[in-house]
């Protein structure tokens, strides 16, 4: 359903910090179609017990794969989620590992089971015209995905949402975070890891023999606040200064993405602009580069939270006071 969404985090895969293949990061949405494709087409052949043999093998094929790749991500803390079913159930690595072995103990029971089984061809073109209804539906919610933003939004800037009301939840519950050091006695090799309270009222700092070490200072959580991918909604000018709350407190506000500003078809970019000044609104572009929009005041956002509200690039999310109205691309948009 949400293509581009997994092939951004394919991208994470392809990254410098988990598998090292950056060329590959370009190719990050045709694999993300493959591996689709492969996992319904083989799914749904599954369940009407199509070439059953060969779709069970096929499939234990793309769970040893998957194994291996949850399995490596979780074990070296790479990727914190999977991205297995996108927004829609949200799985950790190690759920996710854990979930590709179960499913593969179950194919190879099938297989076993299956072992001497003999397909009737009757029955198998019998079943074909079903399976074709099928690829068909699939191919319309896929090009949806793709072209348009996904059918259903299971993502937290779903329309109907209220950013000023999450935002008010996060501040009022915030999570707390301590600074770990880890130390090192020059004259013992003894190692610790303590807290920064620890740090000081047990008095490490006056010891000369204990040393922290260069690199190993961590921030770490040890109390949950509340949890909201709101919390990466943060709108910024270009000197850093934090104009969210602004924003949000508008009666109504146009706010033009842009995550990928050098791909972005310029000519359309204009006429969104264009398009957006004629309504009765405040319209503003937030991207990831400075001085990017050439009619409308420039706001600055991460890369990553400006994906993780819509897919298309450029796209528009209309707020009032707040509340997310309305949220296309801008090609919809301006056919809208």
């Amino acid at each position: 359903m949400d293509l581009k969404g997994f092939s951004f985090k394919l991208e994470e895969y392809f990254s410098p910090i988990v598998f090292d293949l950056p060329f590959l990061e370009k190719y990050a949405l045709a694999f993300a179609i493959i591996v689709v494709l492969l996992e319904l087409i083989l799914g749904f052949m599954l369940l009407l017990k199509i070439k059953l043999k060969e779709t069970i093998y096929a499939l234990i094929a793309l769970c040893v794969f998957f194994g291996f790749l949850t399995f490596y991500s979780a074990f070296y803390n790479v990727v914190t989620d999977c991205g297995c079913f996108g927004d829609a159930l949200k799985f950790t690595p190690w759920q996710s590992f854990w979930k590709d072995i179960t499913l593969l103990v179950l194919l190879i029971i099938l297989a076993f089971l299956y072992r001497k089984r003999e397909e009737n061809e009757e029955v198998r073109f019998g079943k074909l015209p079903l399976l074709g209804v099928f690829v068909l539906i699939m191919f319309f919610v896929m090009y949806r995905g793709i072209f348009h933003e996904p059918m259903i939004d299971f993502r937290a800037y779903a329309i109907g949402t209220d950013l000023a009301a999450e935002k008010d939840k996060i501040n009022k519950n915030p999570s707390e975070y301590k600074t770990f050091y880890a130390l090192k006695n020059k004259k013992t090799n003894e190692e610790k890891k303590v807290d920064q309270d620890e740090y000081i009222n047990k008095e490490y700092w006056k010891d000369a023999n204990w040393q922290i070490e260069e690199g190993k200072t961590t921030s770490e959580i040890y109390k949950k606040g509340y949890e909201s991918e709101i919390s990466k909604f943060k709108i910024e000018d270009v000197n850093g200064n934090d104009f969210t709350d602004q924003m949000l407190k508008e009666p109504r506000v146009i706010l033009i993405f842009t995550y990928k500003p050098k791909q972005a078809d310029a000519e359309l970019l204009k006429k969104t602009e264009t398009k957006a000044l004629s309504q009765k609104a405040k319209v503003f572009g937030v991207s990831t580069q400075p001085d990017f929009y050439k009619q409308i005041p420039n706001y600055m956002m991460d890369e990553t939270a400006i994906k993780t509200i819509a897919r298309s690039n450029p796209f528009v999310l209309i707020l009032e006071k707040g509340v997310v109205v309305e949220k296309m691309g801008a090609k919809d948009y301006l056919n809208n």
